[in-house]
């Protein structure tokens, strides 16, 4: 087999400054041992987020250059409109800054003291805007999914016994379901049409409203034509459409299959609906056909959305993650499996096993990463989706402890991540030397954006 080409050309670069570990030792003490507060130009390969950070292309730039700046009536927003109109089959399209102002638009409405929100597994600002606004937000992850290494192909789906079970308990209280594509916190893991079918189907006895939130529609939809039966000859376009025909609406950041640096928007079948969400969006974001985007934003956003159902690009998109899984795994690194679509996780709780769950194994990790070879990542496990015990005040843990490495789109090549596989296989060669990490100051949400953090000392009393 010929090797899996990028299927692009590059006609621009941008310079990475080397550093060496005694630089790194010192940046990472002043920024308090959280890789948020890292400069980016102290980075060596930067995959700390796939959000925004990817290289646009030159009819994504051609397009910033039709971009009209009109306050209200814009061309560009007609542009985007369209494209997500014709691309997800959703008719009421408003656009926002970015994925959780669409989501704090979402809950505004769907929150709410009392209320409960049922995902297959939120993501940080997700469960963040639900439970600001007063909701509860659950997490019904399915079972494959609790172990990392089961190469079950749809390890995203949503538990369908337990959605019934807790609509059943909840009843009327169940304001929203949503179903995350791919699962990132899940490890990137796809959901099926299956799933989302018997998701529609409970949705529709308990008249529940569903949302999709879209963030990698494009990705997940790709797994769908590789993995699920009877779907490999669809093309993506149609695979998505009837993905979002069984929804009601969606969330959208558009810094991932968007293709661009930002954006998002929200998306409606209900035009009642659609109506109360733009009177609430001209309070925070701005006039409806903005929606505090500029007109260039908005049309890179529209190229961005066609750009990315591209076949040739999907596959070497997730071919390129699973390079780097298999290899991880060929030497016995613990590595959540089967590949997802946007980035490499690794079990943080396998990887130091003699660091429990309390010390934050993942960030342990990720600091090392970076320590090691200048290669930033994100925690994804206690530190970030872990929760308070409701009783007792004392925290729980998350359901895994990963390390993600998102990888930004059509930025790095093959050589960047050989690099990365090697510091990697590095740090798990000295593994049993790394200690865990305290949390010494943190806000009380998102805290894992800002909270400081110091390693714990060999022989230290925790």
């Amino acid at each position: 087999m010929l090797p899996i080409i990028e299927p692009f050309r590059i006609k621009s670069v941008e310079p990475i400054r080397m550093t060496t570990r005694e630089e790194r030792v010192q940046l990472l003490d002043k920024a308090h041992g959280n890789l948020f507060f890292l400069h980016s130009q102290d980075v060596l390969i930067d995959l700390l987020t796939d959000s925004g950070t990817g290289a646009m292309s030159s009819e994504q730039w051609a397009s910033v250059m039709r971009g009209d700046e009109s306050y209200a009536g814009s061309p560009s927003y007609l542009r985007f409109e369209k494209a997500v109109q014709d691309i997800l089959g959703l008719p009421e399209v408003i656009p926002t800054h970015q994925g959780r102002a669409a989501e704090h638009l979402l809950f505004s409405i769907y929150g709410g003291e009392g209320k409960v929100i049922l995902n297959n597994t939120h993501f940080d600002t997700t469960r963040a805007n639900a439970e600001v606004s007063g909701a509860l937000a659950l997490d019904l992850p399915c079972p494959e999914s609790k172990n990392t290494d089961d190469m079950e192909p749809f390890k995203g789906n949503m538990d369908l016994v337990r959605l019934r079970a807790e609509l059943d308990q909840h009843g009327k209280a169940v304001s929203l379901v949503m179903v995350t594509v791919t699962n990132n916190a899940g490890g990137g893991q796809p959901v099926s049409l299956a799933n989302v079918r018997g998701i529609r189907a409970l949705c529709d006895k308990f008249g529940v409203p569903l949302y999709i939130d879209a963030c990698r529609f494009a990705e997940n939809a790709w797994f769908i034509k590789q993995r699920e039966e009877g779907q490999a000859d669809r093309s993506v376009a149609e695979i998505v459409l009837e993905m979002f025909s069984m929804a009601d609406g969606c969330t959208m950041s558009a810094k991932k299959d968007g293709m661009a640096n930002i954006g998002g928007f929200l998306a409606s079948r209900n035009s009642e609906l659609a109506a109360d969400f733009r009177r609430r969006l001209v309070v925070t974001e701005g006039f409806p056909t903005y929606g505090g985007l500029s007109g260039r934003d908005l049309e890179a956003v529209a190229q961005g959305l066609h750009e990315v159902l591209r076949e040739d690009y999907l596959n070497y998109r997730t071919a390129s993650i699973q390079y780097v899984v298999e290899r991880l795994h060929e030497r016995g690194i613990p590595v959540l499996r089967p590949a997802g679509g946007h980035a490499i996780f690794l079990d943080a709780a396998r990887f130091l096993d003699h660091i429990p769950w309390q010390q934050y194994p993942g960030q342990s990790l990720a600091i090392e990463l970076y320590l090691e070879g200048g290669i930033r990542s994100c925690e994804i496990g206690t530190c970030m989706l872990g929760g308070t015990d409701p009783e007792t005040g004392e925290e729980t843990k998350a359901l895994h402890e990963l390390v993600r490495l998102a990888i930004p789109r059509r930025t790095y090549t093959q050589s960047h991540m050989d690099y990365v596989i090697e510091i990697i296989d590095a740090v798990w060669q000295k593994r049993k030397t790394l200690t865990g990490t305290r949390i010494t100051q943190a806000p009380p949400v998102l805290r894992h954006f800002s909270a400081h953090f110091e390693q714990i000392q060999e022989g230290s009393v925790v």
